[in-house]
């Protein structure tokens, strides 16, 4: 385990406490951690050491690798902006890196002839125009303001009917492997 790790552990550890109806005081005690640095891990203003983290862990009568598989993703807010009006794009992404969810903005045609086949799940959304859609060997006609959903692994292609579609793509990132029921 690194010295330091990233990650919102502080939550972890604070849920796992009030499972046991401990205080901070009690953890304090057979930690041998000090209260307010407790309480700063807890809401994220400190990030304990490993050592120090085995303590905490040790005293909540758990592993820090459960307390690290607990821990809260990281909580990120983005704000991708709408592309110009002059700018004469046909994809936007509409989230940035590496994340669970992958979104993406068509406008206009794009190839029809491309078969698609994703391992998670996506769904498909018109807000302007209308698309005609083959999907696991058969055809729809989608409208503005309809969706469609596809199980991972269904084939499917798709092409804009009229000019000026909008068409939002929003998926299950391929970096996840979903569990379907």
């Amino acid at each position: 385990m690194d010295d330091k790790y990233s990650g919102r552990v502080g939550s972890a550890i604070r849920r796992r406490r009030r499972t046991l109806g401990l205080t901070l005081a009690a953890v304090s005690a057979r930690s041998g951690l000090s209260v307010p640095f407790l309480s700063q891990i807890e809401n994220e203003r400190a990030r304990p050491s490993s050592h120090s983290l085995e303590r905490v862990a040790d005293a909540l009568g758990t592993t820090a690798v459960e307390l690290l598989s607990a821990a809260d993703a990281e909580r990120i807010v983005e704000v991708v902006r709408g592309a110009p009006a002059e700018e004469d794009t046909t994809v936007r992404a509409l989230v940035h890196g590496k994340h669970q969810l992958h979104a993406l903005e068509f406008v206009g045609d794009h190839d029809s002839g491309r078969e698609f086949r994703h391992r998670n799940d996506e769904l498909m959304y018109v807000a302007e125009g209308a698309v005609e859609v083959e999907a696991d060997g058969r055809a729809y006609r989608l409208a503005r303001g309809d969706t469609m959903f596809l199980s991972g692994g269904v084939p499917h292609r798709w092409r804009a009917a009229v000019p000026d579609t909008r068409v939002l793509i929003v998926a299950v990132a391929e970096h996840i492997k979903a569990e379907h029921e």
